[in-house]
């Protein structure tokens, strides 16, 4: 046992002490900018081509990007946990616009360079990326180069990024304010309490059918009091991102979420299709478990219910010593940052009012430090998610010898880690059980994500495939919106259920965010992808963990296909490997079948 008693509260003041009013947070935020500005000015009067020592020139340029995409990284991080922890904090709102605002020069000064690098003879090019220090860097710049040829002018680019801060991105900011107002009246102990957003998700983790029905009927409520705001705001991000596409000619809506994941659409397809064609499977246990809980169907509220019993609630101290524990199975370097995140005070976890919904991991570049956020009740499922936003704090870690400009992994590889973390600690989880009824609790609990990443994943891919092409032709109404929502839910879930969630396009963040689109997909992705490195990790025991390592180090050197020919020997374009991929996770809903025949 530790002797250490760990807080569920984080440590934000080691970066900016006085939180969203904090003095030295306004003066990093003015170095920021400086830095960015120097970086723009210098880029401008850079004309490559004509010069022997345009080498030089683009290292000093690309130690200036870092240093300033370091900065204004560090300084997003900080805003976005400001608002997680306290959503009622005005300030953070003002701040997050500066952010912003700062995010959209440091994109405008990175599309002067681009289009400075696209401006070099390739003879040149090569000879320069050949030779040392810009060959380490020969991919991204690569990249860079090669993604001005799918955009418009220099000067139209820049206009966009302009317009997009009062635009655009905020229009997500816009969906923070709306869901920081949200209050779900809820019966606790004879009482009614308003809870957050976030409070009252936790409660569809009940064992009570009752409590967990009431929770709904309360959180469909208060998502259609705000449904007309919340249309008006995906419709006008959706607009805005749909203009931008048509004046580049995109005409697939799925082209820049593709190129952001560095992923072809032939792997994403034969992704879903193993999924569809293995459905079947994911009925049955959903079938099963409607006849466990006594319903012809499972309702929505159902999907995250708990089945068998396991004796008590997790306190904070044993979920964390436990995934310190089954990390040292595999990799001492993982056991080891777990434990420096959890005595370090990174994560917030504490379960209190006025908190964001969800959970995340969110990287401190220029203090090479994470931060974690999510909100603990103490239930098996609070254990998964901390595991898995510690594997991605983990990947962080794992690349901190990296350049930063070689660390800005894509979302689906992302997924990777932290799926990979959250997938030794649920397996240590079943394998520890007492009894046979608290296996199938935590075997459900297990499977419960296995079903949302393959079918409420792709229920949201399905909702905004479609949802983009109706907009392309006018506004979506709420009435719509909920429709096309509904219509892939039963899609996805193969019309198992008997009550779906229509107004979860309004209660999903993920659709409101700005910086990814199409923030779904990655999430299967990652799921499956971290199956084939697991099923070699299982195989190799300790002795993989040096391997491990060096995939999260190549996770933004390359393209997934690249990456998994290189360190799985697998061709992610067919079918094989994920229908190996899919297998293993559906060998959790055999077992669990054949216990509860």
């Amino acid at each position: 046992m530790n002797s250490t008693a760990y807080s569920d509260v984080w440590n934000l003041d080691e970066f900016f002490p006085g939180g969203s009013h904090s003095p030295e947070f306004q003066a990093y935020l003015m170095k920021t900018e400086e830095l960015i500005k120097r970086f723009q000015i210098n880029v401008k009067n850079w004309s490559p081509g004509h010069s022997l020592e345009d080498p030089k020139i683009l290292w000093e340029l690309l130690q200036d990007l870092e240093q300033a995409i370091k900065k204004q990284s560090q300084a997003a991080s900080f805003v976005e946990c400001l608002q997680a922890q306290n959503t009622e904090d005005k300030k953070t709102y003002e701040l997050n616009s500066k952010v912003t605002s700062l995010n959209a020069i440091l994109d405008t000064a990175l599309g002067t360079f681009e289009n400075r690098l696209s401006a070099i003879d390739e003879i040149k090019w090569q000879e320069m990326l050949i030779k040392e220090p810009l060959s380490e860097f020969s991919f991204v710049l690569s990249e860079w180069r090669e993604q001005t040829k799918d955009k418009l002018s220099q000067e139209e680019e820049a206009i966009i990024s302009t317009l997009e801060v009062d635009g655009y991105h905020s229009w997500g900011q816009l969906y923070d304010v709306i869901v920081s107002k949200i209050k779900i009246p809820v019966k606790e102990d004879g009482e009614e309490k308003l809870l957050s957003a976030g409070q009252a998700y936790n409660k569809f983790s009940s064992p009570d059918r009752k409590v967990r029905a009431a929770v709904f009927k309360a959180w469909e409520n208060a998502w259609e009091e705000q449904a007309d705001l919340l249309a008006k705001t995906l419709n006008h991000l959706a607009g805005f991102r749909l203009n931008v596409y048509k004046k580049r000619g995109w005409e697939n809506v799925l082209k820049e979420p593709l190129t952001i994941n560095r992923m072809k659409k032939e792997t994403l397809d034969s992704m879903w299709a193993v999924i569809s064609d293995n459905k079947q499977k994911l009925v049955e246990y959903l079938t099963r478990k409607a006849k466990l809980l006594g319903v012809e169907k499972l309702s929505w509220y159902d999907l995250e219910s708990p089945y068998g019993k396991v004796d008590s609630k997790i306190s904070y101290q044993h979920g964390a010593e436990f995934i310190e524990q089954n990390f040292a199975f595999f990799s001492e370097k993982m056991a080891a940052f777990a434990k420096k995140a959890f005595k370090d005070q990174w994560i917030e976890a504490e379960d209190r009012p006025r908190k964001a919904p969800g959970g995340f991991c969110t990287s401190f570049p220029d203090s090479g430090q994470s931060r974690i956020f999510m909100t603990y009740s103490g239930t098996q499922s609070n254990v998964s998610t901390l595991a898995h936003e510690l594997g991605h704090g983990f990947h962080s870690f794992a690349m901190k010898d990296v350049p930063l400009l070689n660390c800005r992994y894509a979302m689906n590889v992302a997924e990777t880690a932290s799926t990979f973390a959250e997938m030794i600690v649920s397996d240590a989880s079943v394998k520890n059980a007492k009894n046979k009824e608290e296996k199938l609790a935590l075997l459900d609990d297990k499977i419960q994500r296995t079903v949302a990443l393959l079918m409420n994943i792709y229920a949201r891919f399905l909702f905004e495939i479609r949802f983009y092409e109706e907009r392309k032709q006018g506004v979506v109404s709420v009435k719509r919106l909920s429709e096309l929502m509904e219509d892939a839910q039963k899609e996805a879930y193969a019309d198992a259920l008997a009550e779906y969630h229509p107004l979860f396009w309004a209660s999903k963040l993920h659709f409101f965010i700005t910086s990814v689109p199409f923030y779904n997909f990655p999430y299967t992705f990652g799921f499956l992808f971290s199956l084939g490195i697991y099923s070699q990790a299982l195989e190799e025991g300790k002795g993989y963990e040096e391997k491990y390592i060096a995939l999260l180090k190549d996770t933004a050197s390359m393209s997934v296909e690249d990456l998994a020919r290189k360190h799985l020997g697998a061709d992610l374009t067919q079918r094989e490997f994920w229908k190996k991929a899919v297998h293993i996770c559906l060998e959790d809903i055999d077992e669990f079948l054949q216990l509860t025949n």
